[in-house]
């Protein structure tokens, strides 16, 4: 795999906006647009991947982006896995670590991804 420069990935990104106008979900996949669709895409990503790296969110970031998204207060989240609020608010200050069990809770019922839990 070679190094993406600039010029190529801003020539990927100009063709991939002429790709997606010429392609749909009816687009063949072994089509030639669809073949090209990949190629450019993979090009993107590989220039982005060196070049604007994301990081993993912290997991204080997914509860309370989780939070948000499903509408919970504190104690909302407390009652759902099964802990005390105060205990909530350790976790989300990052004042204690989560226990096992809270761990799995968060996987299940917020759907949150075991890396992030994990690092």
């Amino acid at each position: 795999m070679s190094q993406i420069s600039h010029k190529q990935y801003v020539e990927a990104n100009l063709r991939l906006e002429g790709l997606l106008k010429e392609t749909n979900d009816n687009t063949p996949e072994g089509s030639p647009l669809s073949k090209e669709l990949i190629e450019v895409s993979d090009i993107i990503e590989q220039y982005e991947e060196i070049h604007f790296p994301m990081e993993l969110p912290t997991l204080q970031q997914m509860i309370e982006l989780r939070m948000f998204e499903m509408g919970l207060k504190r104690k909302d989240l407390a009652a759902l896995l099964n802990i005390s609020a105060s205990r909530i608010s350790d976790y989300l200050n990052g004042k204690r670590e989560i226990t096992l069990n809270v761990a799995k809770a968060m996987h299940k019922k917020l759907n949150i991804d075991s890396d992030i839990i994990l690092q």
